[in-house]
């Protein structure tokens, strides 16, 4: 495929969440309004995280090409005016989730299916942030839900999408599994 005018080319391979977010962030700062950065990813999950920060942001998300295990993910800078990043206001914290383990909620984690599988909540429903959107419907909305990632980043934008969809008693959990210190399960164990 021949490659696609941009004003700036990101090196993000090899990042895994949220770290090509944080550097689409800067890049995003050096760029002006209209302008369109090509961030080169290889983590899997990086799709649906730039789309939806893009999305919770005012930027553009206009596509993504895959060569060769690279994706290459394009993004439009929007004017200044619509670019102030929106954060759920309701954020809980690991302790926070971990005392409420035995009582009627549900856990959400929202990492690929293989982050999933190697180190999970106990009875947590997978819902990766990619496929959420199409599967609201396996979510009740009178359900208290916590959702979860690996370190904040990927579950404020799932909360962000629940809440825009109807879902009133969501709580973001952060810093999520990078530093969970409750009961997990794992396929290898």
């Amino acid at each position: 495929m021949e490659s696609l005018k941009t004003d700036l080319v990101l090196d993000a391979k090899g990042l895994a969440c949220p770290m090509p977010i944080v550097k689409t962030k800067k890049a995003m700062n050096s760029v002006e309004a209209g302008q369109v950065v090509e961030v080169q990813a290889t983590d899997k999950g990086s799709k649906a995280d730039l789309k939806a920060w893009a999305e919770s942001t005012g930027h553009q998300y206009l596509g993504t090409i895959e060569e060769g295990g690279v994706l290459k993910h394009y993004l439009r800078k929007s004017s200044s005016e619509d670019t102030e990043e929106r954060k759920h206001p309701v954020v809980a914290t690991n302790e926070d989730l971990e005392n409420k383990l035995n009582d009627s909620i549900v856990v959400l984690d929202v990492r690929e299916e293989a982050e999933y599988a190697f180190n999970h909540i106990p009875n947590a429903i997978n819902i990766p942030m990619g496929e959420l959107e199409a599967r609201l419907g396996e979510i009740n909305k009178e359900d208290e839900i916590f959702v979860i990632c690996r370190t904040g980043s990927r579950s404020d934008l799932a909360a962000q999408k629940l809440a825009q969809n109807g879902f009133s008693k969501v709580s973001n959990v952060v810093p999520g599994m990078s530093a969970w210190n409750g009961s997990t399960v794992s396929i290898t164990k």
